[in-house]
């Protein structure tokens, strides 16, 4: 169930930043939460953040991107952003935009997700 559409993954060097943007195709207040999810080659999908309809933040109970990433989203545009800083290889991945509850997006079931995207690749190298 691929819903929203991700934009502005790309390759940079670590230390490098990106900002990912996620376009939902109705009023995001719609959704609980929003928020990014990532999963590397043979590696277990992680959660990045979400971001409640309130503006609230949530972050994984594991954040490997602590201090490095922030979210945001525009309610007239139904965009989500995921700025992200001082990328590391470590988190080169296949970046999902997701729709659901809070917890949900930053830690599972995944099953449990109401809407995600195809993704955009992130590629850092050293």
């Amino acid at each position: 169930m691929a819903q929203l559409q991700e934009s502005g993954g790309g390759s940079v060097q670590a230390g490098g930043s990106l900002r990912l943007s996620c376009q939902a195709p109705r009023d995001i207040y719609n959704y609980d939460c929003m928020g990014w999810f990532r999963q590397a080659p043979g590696k277990e999908r992680e959660g990045v953040m979400s971001i409640s309809t309130r503006g609230k933040a949530i972050y994984p109970g594991a954040n490997s991107m602590n201090g490095r990433v922030t979210i945001s989203k525009d309610n007239a545009k139904n965009t989500v952003e995921l700025n992200m800083t001082n990328l590391k290889p470590e988190d080169s991945a296949m970046y999902h935009c997701a729709a659901g509850t809070c917890s949900v997006i930053v830690g599972g079931p995944w099953k449990f997700l109401k809407a995600w995207g195809q993704g955009t690749p992130v590629a850092v190298s050293s």
